[in-house]
């Protein structure tokens, strides 16, 4: 009886954690999410090779893997959505959205370079594609050069 209630306890610590982890990153999954949709559409498309890196980071992620794939793609499809009715309202929504990281630099950071990854992804990391991540490094406040950018 007593090993059974520990093993709930713990259980339940657990659950309370991955559910606290989960709120205290939502913003920068939907920072992700944004940026890799903002990436993605620079070439004109948003490939199938850059929605499943994107997932597949999600999903492997620490700070995000506890949240689940439905709200990931939710997320991702509004972003999706945005751009498929006006190109600039997806990129002034997307960036709105990433800038609620700016000052942290550490979450900032890893958002570009999955961004990076996410353009490159369907093996061309373009002009294009490089000139938005230049632009979300001004806007957190990062050196583009620090990315090779």
């Amino acid at each position: 009886m007593l090993n059974w209630l520990k093993d709930s306890a713990n259980k339940t610590r657990v659950r309370l954690a991955a559910e606290a982890s989960k709120f205290k990153n939502r913003s920068f999954m939907e920072a992700v999410v944004s940026g890799c949709a903002l990436v993605a559409a620079a070439d004109g498309d948003i490939s199938a090779d850059e929605k499943q890196k994107m997932a597949g980071f999600i999903q492997r992620a620490d700070e995000l893997k506890h949240f689940e794939m439905r709200q990931v793609i939710e997320v991702f499809n509004k972003a999706a959505g945005d751009f498929e009715f006006d190109a600039a309202i997806g990129k002034a929504s997307a960036l709105q959205t990433i800038g609620k990281i700016k000052g942290k630099d550490d979450q900032a950071r890893l958002l570009v370079r999955v961004i990076c990854a996410i353009g490159a992804a369907d093996g061309d990391f373009d002009a294009a594609e490089q000139a938005v991540v230049r632009e979300i490094c001004v806007d957190l406040g990062l050196n583009p050069a620090d990315f090779d950018l």
